[in-house]
């Protein structure tokens, strides 16, 4: 940096609110740690166990509150907002994956495979009957190199024990 622009960088966009999460996250660390670390009696608090994390979540608080405080600018909350934004849109991929580790229990590793991969296929935007039937075959394969040649036991669906006997047994120990 030259011409004297030596420490007025620009902010980055989310870096603020990036900061502020940072900063309550390690306030939060802070004020529960009395009941998660331990001291001792008769202990130097050198040796104490609980030192090097009390340590580092003070300077987590102490660095993250400069930072901070550096950096906050109301001209920046727009542009961090929009980043928000962003990342909360990408949590709707967390929401689909707990939607289906909710739904193999109950029905099955291969059902719910076989529902999920073409919503979501479909929510991404390939919405051609083409691009959806190709994600359900994908699923298919995968479920079947997953549990009938790599022999990974995922317990079978609640909806499996609807099935007659023989097709149950088969269905529980091959999708």
């Amino acid at each position: 940096m030259s011409n004297g622009t030596q420490g007025k960088r620009k902010a980055l966009s989310g870096e603020l609110l990036f900061v502020a999460v940072f900063l309550l996250f390690s306030l939060f660390l802070l004020w529960s740690a009395p009941d998660q670390v331990k001291w001792f009696k008769r202990t130097k608090w050198a040796s104490q166990p609980s030192l090097w994390s009390l340590i580092g979540i003070v300077g987590m608080v102490g660095f993250g509150a400069a930072h901070f405080a550096t950096r906050a600018r109301i001209s920046d909350l727009k542009r961090d907002w929009d980043e928000a934004r962003i990342w909360v849109r990408s949590g709707e991929y967390a929401v689909w994956f707990m939607a289906y580790v909710w739904l193999v229990p109950r029905l099955g590793y291969l059902p719910a495979t076989l529902i999920v991969a073409p919503l979501l296929t479909f929510r991404v935007g390939y919405r051609s009957g083409q691009m959806v039937g190709a994600s359900a075959a994908v699923g298919f394969a995968i479920v079947l190199v997953f549990k009938a040649f790599l022999e990974v036991r995922i317990p079978g669906g609640a909806i499996y024990e609807y099935l007659p006997g023989a097709l149950r047994s088969f269905m529980i120990l091959n999708f």
